[in-house]
């Protein structure tokens, strides 16, 4: 019973101890398919806790103990689950090898088979090596750690934000509505924002804004601009009204932008507005960091498409239907799916602040967008299941009104991230199906010198 998984990660001890050190990592390790929430990060690796939340009211609390380096060698740390009645004792070791490189061994002691532990160990390695090689590419652009402001900090994208920014080396301020409750919290009123809030701040990312999806009543767009037109503008205000203010302003956007029909035509940054009330939206929206522009300020418009995340957004809700066999396309199937996984965000976002040639509109989509067929059949894939049951259009009707349908749903738009291809972008997950196995704790590739031994 238990596990002992090995892998190596290209980068130096010092770096990957960092990392590991710094606040955000255990959210950054947590798998995305598993049902556990970050509630409290341990103050130390050797000492502390770390308190996880469970289904139905539990928690899981991960006692911190260094390492006993007389009898396993290398550095590292101990967590034992305190609370429930499960014998648990995680022992992470990190050691130096090949020069610049380093071994991560993780032992777990449990009753627990290994085998349903290495898709865990797997999501972890690649999310630790993914990020450092994300982090060592951004500091070769801007060059040093940097103070960001994060509205929308909460939500899915904006937690991941903050949890990639700081295991980097950034300091994160985040920008809350309701009175600070941390010392990396300020307060900010949407409408009014202090300009003090931003004192010492080099960059500002805005991703706050009522969702998107829902019925297109007139209560719900009125809801959805009025959260995002109004306090864009008045943060870009805020933004430029300091000498030592932030120099960088970041803000989220969508492709929406296009309309809802070019049919195979391929979209970049440098085409035309299409229809809509999405598209009228993200001009409006984008224009309310005039401020910002007029000033001088770098603004960077990132384009998002659909974001995949098991954690959230629409694989969160179509992953158990598909489980059960009764997923498919949207009919007819042939509509244009442009998608980006999360850790990929989170990478478009981490570019925009580092690199001074990001300006104006960027398109935060994967270089292989999908069709709904083609979609439906990986998900399908990844998951063992038939994806045969065509979904009718009634249905996105009947939920989200016939304008919600058309724009949100409906719409075929094969969006192309030009922009980062130009400046010679990586990206961690460009195939669907990588991605979504990445997401969904399917992926059986070997991780760099894996071993996978029994504890």
């Amino acid at each position: 019973m238990g596990l002992r998984y090995r892998t190596i990660v290209d980068s130096p001890l010092p770096e990957v101890l960092a990392w590991h050190a710094r606040p955000g990592s255990i959210r950054r390790l947590m798998p995305p398919w598993q049902p556990l929430t970050v509630h409290e990060e341990s103050p130390s690796l050797e000492r502390g806790r770390a308190v996880l939340r469970l289904p139905g009211g539990l928690s899981w609390v991960a006692e911190h103990h260094p390492l006993d380096l007389d009898d396993l060698g290398g550095q590292g740390f101990v967590d034992v689950l305190a609370n429930l009645p499960l014998r648990w004792r995680h022992t992470h070791r990190f050691e130096a090898v090949e020069g610049l490189s380093t071994q991560i061994t993780d032992t777990v002691d449990t009753p627990v088979p290994g085998s349903f532990l290495v898709q865990t160990f797997r999501y972890r390695a690649r999310q630790v090596a993914g990020d450092l090689a994300a982090h060592r590419i951004l500091g070769a652009l801007g060059g040093r750690s940097q103070t960001v402001a994060v509205t929308g900090s909460s939500g899915l994208i904006g937690a991941s934000l903050c949890a990639f920014l700081s295991t980097g080396g950034h300091r994160v301020v985040r920008l809350v509505r309701r009175e600070p409750r941390a010392a990396d919290e300020r307060r900010w009123a949407p409408e009014c924002p202090d300009p003090g809030i931003l004192a010492g701040v080099d960059a500002v990312v805005h991703l706050a804004g009522a969702p998107i999806a829902g019925r297109f009543t007139p209560a719900h767009k009125a809801a959805v601009r009025d959260s995002r037109i109004r306090p864009t503008t008045a943060l870009a205000r805020a933004v430029v009204s300091r000498d030592d203010g932030p120099r960088v302003f970041i803000c989220a956007s969508a492709i929406g932008w296009y309309g809802t029909d070019h049919q195979d035509e391929p979209l970049t940054e440098d085409d035309d507005r299409g229809s809509g009330f999405l598209a009228r939206l993200v001009e409006e929206w984008e224009a309310a960091s005039q401020p910002a522009r007029d000033a001088g300020r770098r603004v960077v418009h990132v384009r998002t498409g659909i974001v995949q995340s098991a954690r959230g957004g629409s694989l969160q809700l179509l992953r158990p239907l598909f489980a059960l066999a009764l997923g498919g396309p949207l009919t007819p199937g042939s509509q244009w799916v442009s998608w980006i996984g999360l850790d990929d965000l989170l990478d478009v976002f981490g570019r925009a602040l580092a690199d001074d040639s990001m300006v104006g509109p960027v398109n935060a989509v994967s270089p292989n967008p999908v069709t709904q067929a083609a979609y439906a059949d990986m998900l399908g894939h990844v998951l063992h299941r038939p994806a045969l049951i065509p979904v009718p259009r009634i249905g996105p009707r009947l939920l989200l009104g016939p304008e919600g349908a058309r724009e949100m749903v409906e719409a075929s738009l094969r969006v192309m991230p030009v922009k980062l291809e130009m400046a010679g972008h990586t990206f961690r997950y460009p195939d669907l199906e990588g991605c979504l196995r990445h997401e969904l704790g399917h992926d059986h590739r070997r991780t760099p010198g894996e071993e996978v031994l029994p504890a």
